[in-house]
C-alpha cells in the first residue's frame, strides 16, 4: 500500500477458512485513507465473486460506514483509528464491520432524510443508504461498530 492513503496494516494474504476469507485493515481516521481502503477490499471482494452485479452496492455503503466512522465516529482525529473487518464467503455473501473509536450513538435517533423537513438537509442520508443497499445492517457496542451484509442475489447463486 502506499503511504498517501494512510492505512495503518491491512492482511495482505487474505486468512482463508474454507470457502471464506477473512481480511482485515486498520486504517487512519482521515478522509483521504478511505478511498485506498475501499479500493483494496473491493478489489478482493469482486476476486472472489460472492455478490456477482450487487459489488457497487457494496462499495457504496462501505464508503458511507467509513465516512461516518471518520466524521462522526472519530471527528477526524489522525490519531485514532478505525478498524475494517471483512468475511467474503466465495459464491454467497459478505460481512463487513466497521469500528471506530467514538463515543457512539443512538441510531433510533437519527432523524428520517426522507422527511420533509430533512429533504433538503446536505448531511444525514448515510445510514439510509446503507439500508438500502445492504441487506442486512445493525449497530452494536454503543453505535461505535456497524455490522453489514450483503447476500448473493438467488439468480446469482443458482448459476454457480
Amino acid at each position: 500500500m502506499n503511504s498517501e492513503i494512510n492505512i495503518i496494516s491491512l492482511s495482505s494474504e487474505p486468512h482463508l477458512a474454507g470457502p471464506n476469507a477473512v481480511l482485515a485493515i486498520t486504517m487512519r481516521s482521515e478522509i483521504n485513507a478511505i478511498s485506498g481502503a475501499v479500493d483494496w477490499l473491493m478489489a478482493m471482494i469482486q476476486e472472489c465473486h460472492c455478490v456477482p452485479r450487487q459489488e457497487r452496492d457494496v462499495e457504496i455503503a462501505l464508503r458511507e460506514a467509513l465516512a461516518n466512522a471518520v466524521l462522526h465516529g472519530n471527528h477526524q482525529d489522525a490519531e485514532k483509528k478505525i478498524q475494517i473487518s471483512c468475511r467474503i464467503q466465495c459464491g454467497g455473501e459478505v460481512s463487513i464491520i466497521v469500528r471506530d473509536e467514538g463515543k457512539g450513538f443512538d441510531p433510533a435517533k437519527v432523524p428520517d432524510p426522507t422527511a420533509i423537513d430533512n429533504i433538503e438537509s446536505e448531511h444525514g442520508r448515510g445510514i439510509y443508504l446503507m439500508r438500502a443497499l445492504m441487506d442486512e445492517i445493525r449497530f452494536e457496542q454503543g453505535g461505535t461498530e456497524v455490522h453489514m451484509r450483503k447476500r448473493a442475489s438467488r439468480s446469482n447463486r443458482n448459476r454457480r
